[in-house]
């Protein structure tokens, strides 16, 4: 962990418990975390850059192409992070890092970092039962990441089963918890 306040990178994937991510992003900054946020490629269409940078207080990366400050800003958000949190982290997100996949900025800060990784997936039950998901999450484990849930609870399709995000309450504690150690 870096002198100054630890840096938290927020990969933000396309749930529709993106939104959940700005609660994420001011409950760290509240707590002196210096915060960036990343984006998936279609992550953009459930919550607002805007909202993100303005809570975190930096930009928002959003592109292969973006710089942060002068240098790309997947190799300066994977050389910055103290910790990576992935929340929501949808079934596709947890496929490409996994498979080592680098399509968008999100998943080539997870393939250049060597920072911690916490996942905290949100999608329908059966994509999460889904033996293809299970294998990547084991995958990924092995590899030394972490994953906060899912929970259990009402999904956004309508159904009731696992699949939801955790209460940002729990993924915050889970933040503190790997910082502090």
């Amino acid at each position: 962990m870096s002198e100054s306040k630890p840096t938290v990178v927020l990969g933000v994937s396309a749930s529709i418990a993106a939104y959940r991510a700005a609660d994420i992003a001011s409950a760290l900054i509240q707590r002196g975390y210096n915060v960036y946020c990343v984006l998936s490629t279609n992550a953009a269409d459930f919550v607002s850059p805007l909202v993100l940078a303005t809570l975190s207080r930096n930009p928002v990366l959003q592109s292969l192409s973006q710089e942060l400050p002068g240098v790309p800003g997947h190799i300066f958000l994977a050389e910055t992070a103290d910790l990576i949190l992935i929340a929501p982290a949808t079934a596709n997100i947890i496929a490409q890092a996994a498979l080592g996949l680098a399509p968008d900025a999100l998943t080539s800060v997870l393939l250049a970092t060597r920072a911690p990784v916490l996942m905290a997936p949100a999608m329908n039950s059966h994509m999460w039962e889904h033996p293809a998901t299970k294998a990547h999450v084991k995958t990924l484990t092995a590899r030394g990441f972490t994953f906060l849930g899912p929970d259990v609870g009402n999904l956004a399709c309508g159904q009731v089963g696992i699949g939801r995000l955790l209460p940002v309450e729990q993924i915050i504690s889970a933040v503190i918890q790997h910082l502090e150690e």
